[in-house]
């Protein structure tokens, strides 16, 4: 069976309240798990003590277990000193995309074109 730490959405519409569970892997979101780990409020002020709150000797339990967390439970374990995530970087995200790429290529020869027949009119 393969584990998940994960978020488990609780509270109502616009006011998201999270659980942290381990749950199998194949059972739905807000469905079947077997143990609350912890909770997330994100209504709450980042510096607020209760916004994560994190039982984490029983999380080391269920990572010793072979439970695998999400990312958002890993950048919250890895806050509270419980396992390490190592940080993303994904320079490519960063580029414009295809068409916005063309549309700047486009002005470019568009200004190239400009000067051009600018010099060749003096």
């Amino acid at each position: 069976m393969a584990l998940k730490i994960r978020l488990a959405r609780g509270g109502s519409k616009k006011r998201p309240y999270y659980h942290v569970v381990v749950a199998d892997a194949r059972s739905p979101r807000d469905g079947r798990f077997l143990e609350k780990l912890g909770s997330w409020n994100p209504m709450l002020a980042k510096d607020d003590a209760k916004r994560v709150e994190l039982n984490a000797e029983r999380i080391k339990h269920w990572l010793d277990n072979g439970a695998q967390p999400t990312d958002r439970v890993l950048r919250f374990l890895n806050e509270a000193g419980v396992a390490k995530r190592e940080a993303k970087n994904n320079p490519e995200k960063a580029k414009p995309g295809k068409k916005a790429q063309e549309r700047t290529a486009e002005k470019a020869q568009k200004a190239a074109d400009a000067a051009e027949a600018a010099a060749s009119a003096e």
